[in-house]
């Protein structure tokens, strides 16, 4: 099973984690989450990152969701991605997250295609659709 790593602003992955919780009325195993403060230094929190990272990775590989590309928790995700192993995404809504805990049993370019996806096809107007 591929883990899960969510870096965000504060809070934002716990929230994400917990509704996903609710939805599937369990917590899913191997998916951690980091929230990154405005006071946090980017190279305190690095190693942290790094070992939670190692909490999730069974060998199948890690994709990690950050909130806003460019940020400072997708900065911090950057540092840690390696193609075809620990893969990253940027824009984590909670349809992106249960696209992911659904199709983690899969190969990495699958789960990538599926939560991108998952997280497009999430935003929508609800009038016109």
């Amino acid at each position: 099973m591929i883990g899960l790593f969510l870096i965000t602003h504060t809070s934002y992955g716990e929230s994400l984690i917990q509704c996903a919780c609710h939805v599937l009325n369990r917590r899913p195993p191997q998916i951690v989450q980091l929230g990154v403060a405005a006071q946090d230094d980017p190279l305190d929190v690095l190693p942290l990152a790094q070992n939670l990272l190692q909490l999730v990775d069974s060998g199948e590989g890690v994709l990690v969701m950050t909130d806003i590309y460019g940020a400072t928790p997708a900065n911090i995700a950057m540092k840690l991605l390696e193609p075809g192993r620990i893969e990253g995404i940027a824009g984590v809504n909670l349809p992106m997250l249960l696209r992911a805990l659904t199709y983690r049993d899969k190969d990495m370019d699958t789960l990538l295609a599926r939560a991108t996806t998952g997280g497009r096809d999430g935003i929508l107007n609800m009038l016109k659709h």
